[in-house]
């Protein structure tokens, strides 16, 4: 299995990219099978099964909304987030389903939106479409949402794919073992490696160019946090806090008091933070990083940087990106990076080990040192259980990007404090965070049914 660093950050729309990406992917992928097969425009009727974790906390994630907005022909890195609320008020008043934007069939919400509480075999995040015609069923397929936008449908998940990509990497590795030893042995970074793999997709200007876009959208998600206010949709009436801490903090610049000089920085990198979240909690356009529900910590770390590292430039934005996806393949590949699979330790851990190896790469940090600051951002995360509020990507999820960014910045610092050698190796880490998922209730995975999400309401 290859993985390249563009699909661990991947443009899309909030809530979530487990139960709001993946289902418009997949639903958007089952409308062009049904384009393939001659099918389409045979269909009668539309029925959506939702399962699991999509289920449970499907309604707060809009992940009902999102596979509509699939079956009407949108993508997750095209959509324009704002027409998303219009679309569905409009099915739900006529009854119609636009099939690929353009076919006009019956939909009845009570009737072909279901939802089931058990779990399918192979994920927790499951659901099933079904196209019937109108002398019967047409086509039917199933399909996961693994994590980070990740689909993969029944065959792949009967074959143990988690993905279709098979290219062959000059640099294939499978642990942080094999990628320290391959970056010691061709005296390389990691950032250096990174681009070399990425070399076997695309050339290494569209690789630059690419992670640049990336970053740019990370930005201006950053920068519609800042400017938006008000209340976040989905009944919990959490505020807004990004734009008014970001009016204090430029109020603030000039006050050179102690607290404001200890505390300016980690001020600027919760603000940061916090502004994505909320932004993503509101539905807007973002970037997975390498989840939506953990999308504020890598752009808060690396805004950190730029903002306050004298000389920063886009060099280091990409070098940034490619070491943290570095790692992100790792979690992806011998853990999890889904909260409905191992909890929130498979999202916020992993993105702050991104983070932090992302940073120590662009200090100057050594391959041990970037190891070793991933493995601290990942080993103090473990166990983090995934139980938002409401089903909904705002308590505690809002914060928890904050927490994790400044966690992140203290990883790389203390790594790069010391000479790269440590006790517990980020392969173990990861190992340990699979199997701590393995033992986790399913009611801390993404559920809602404990943890914060039960105790926060109780009377």
């Amino acid at each position: 299995m290859a993985i390249s660093v563009f699909d661990l950050f991947k443009i899309g729309i909030g809530p979530s990219s487990s139960h709001t990406v993946g289902p418009m992917r997949a639903a958007f992928d089952f409308v062009q099978a049904l384009r393939d097969e001659d099918l389409l425009e045979r269909v009668a009727r539309m029925e959506v099964r939702l399962y699991g974790s999509l289920s449970a906390t499907g309604k707060g994630h809009g992940t009902d909304r999102a596979v509509i907005m699939g079956l009407m022909g949108e993508r997750p890195d095209q959509i324009d987030p704002a027409i998303v609320t219009p679309c569905i008020e409009e099915l739900l008043e006529a009854s119609t389903l636009m099939l690929d934007g353009r076919l006009a069939i019956p939909f009845l919400w009570s009737r072909d939106m279901q939802w089931h509480e058990e779990c399918l075999p192979y994920h927790p995040n499951a659901m099933t479409l079904i196209a019937h015609g109108h002398g019967g069923e047409l086509w039917r397929n199933t399909y996961y949402s693994v994590g980070g936008g990740f689909v993969i449908d029944e065959a792949q998940a009967e074959r143990g794919e988690l993905d279709q990509d098979h290219t062959a990497l000059p640099y294939d590795f499978n642990s942080a073992a094999e990628l320290m030893a391959l970056c010691r042995m061709h005296d390389m970074r990691i950032s250096e490696l990174m681009l070399e793999n990425e070399k076997a997709w695309r050339s290494e200007a569209e690789v630059r160019d690419g992670l640049w876009r990336i970053w740019q959208a990370m930005r201006a998600c950053v920068d519609a946090g800042l400017e938006h206010e008000g209340v976040l949709p989905g009944g919990l009436n959490v505020k807004r806090r990004a734009a008014a801490l970001h009016r204090r903090l430029l109020a603030a610049r000039d006050d050179q008091s102690l607290i404001a000089s200890t505390f300016g920085a980690m001020d600027w990198v919760n603000v940061f933070a916090l502004a994505v979240n909320e932004e993503n909690a509101a539905g807007g356009r973002m970037v997975t990083a390498p989840t939506n529900g953990a999308a504020g910590i890598i752009p808060a770390v690396l805004h950190y940087y730029m903002k306050f590292q004298s000389g920063a430039c886009e060099r280091d934005v990409v070098d940034f990106l490619l070491a943290a996806g570095a790692v992100g393949i790792l979690c992806k590949k011998n853990a999890s990076i889904s909260g409905a699979e191992v909890g929130c330790q498979g999202e916020v851990g992993s993105a702050c080990a991104m983070a932090a190896a992302g940073l120590a790469e662009v200090m100057g940090g050594s391959v041990g040192q970037v190891e070793n600051a991933a493995e601290i951002g990942l080993e103090h995360n473990l166990g983090l259980t995934c139980d938002p509020v409401g089903g909904l990507v705002q308590v505690p999820c809002i914060e928890r990007n904050a927490i994790a960014s400044v966690k992140a910045i203290n990883a790389a610092q203390m790594a790069l404090r010391g000479d790269g050698e440590h006790f517990i190796s980020l392969d173990k880490a990861i190992r340990t965070m699979r199997d701590t998922g393995r033992d986790m209730q399913d009611k801390y995975k993404e559920t809602s049914r404990g943890g914060l999400a039960v105790n926060a309401i109780e009377c």
